[in-house]
C-alpha cells in the first residue's frame, strides 16, 4: 500500500516547474522505513520511484533510470537503518533530524542524477542543474518539519494497528 501511495503522491504533484517538483512522495518512504526498517524503506522508495519513472514521468526506461530511482531508495534504506539503530524512536526531535537528512540526501542525489542525465542527453546548463538548488533545499527542510509534526502520532497509531 505504501508503494501505491508513493506513486499516487508522485503523480499528484501540487507544483511542478522545469526541474523542481514540490511533492509529498517522501512521506510513504519515511513511514515504511520508520515502521518496517531498512528493507521496507528501500522497497517503498525503490519500487515506488521505479513505477513512477516507468509509467508517469514521461521518460520511461532510459539509461539513467537507475539514477532517478536511487534517491528515494537510498533514503528509505538509510532512514530504516537509523530507525532500527534508534530502536524505532518516534520522538519529534528524532523524526525531524532523520526527515531533514533524508530530504537533503534526496535533493543531493536528484541533483547528481539531473547533472549526469543532462550530460548524457546533451541538455546541460549550470542554470538548469543548479539554479533551483536553494529552493529545493528550502522545500526539503520545510517538508521535513511538516512530516515531523504528523509522523510521531501517525506512526504510533499505525504501530498499534
Amino acid at each position: 500500500m505504501l508503494i501505491a501511495l508513493y506513486v499516487v503522491l508522485s503523480v499528484l504533484t501540487p507544483i511542478k516547474l522545469q526541474n523542481f517538483k514540490f511533492t509529498f512522495e517522501a512521506l510513504p518512504v519515511l513511514i515504511g522505513a520508520l515502521l518496517g526498517g531498512p528493507l521496507d524503506g528501500l522497497a517503498v522508495g525503490g519500487i515506488g520511484s521505479f513505477i513512477y519513472q516507468l509509467l508517469f514521468s514521461g521518460y520511461g526506461l532510459t539509461v539513467t533510470t537507475p539514477l532517478w530511482v536511487l534517491p528515494h531508495a537510498l533514503s528509505g534504506l538509510i532512514v530504516g537503518l537509523y530507525a532500527k539503530a534508534r530502536r524505532y524512536d518516534y520522538s519529534f526531535v528524532s523524526v525531524v533530524i532523520i526527515a531533514a537528512l533524508s530530504a537533503l540526501l534526496v535533493t543531493a542525489l536528484n541533483t547528481l542524477a539531473l547533472y549526469i542525465d543532462a550530460k548524457v542527453f546533451g541538455y546541460y546548463s549550470n542554470a538548469l542543474v543548479f539554479g533551483s538548488l536553494p529552493l529545493k533545499i528550502l522545500t526539503g527542510i520545510i517538508l521535513a518539519v511538516l512530516f515531523s509534526l504528523i509522523l510521531p502520532q501517525l506512526l504510533k497509531t499505525l504501530k498499534r494497528q
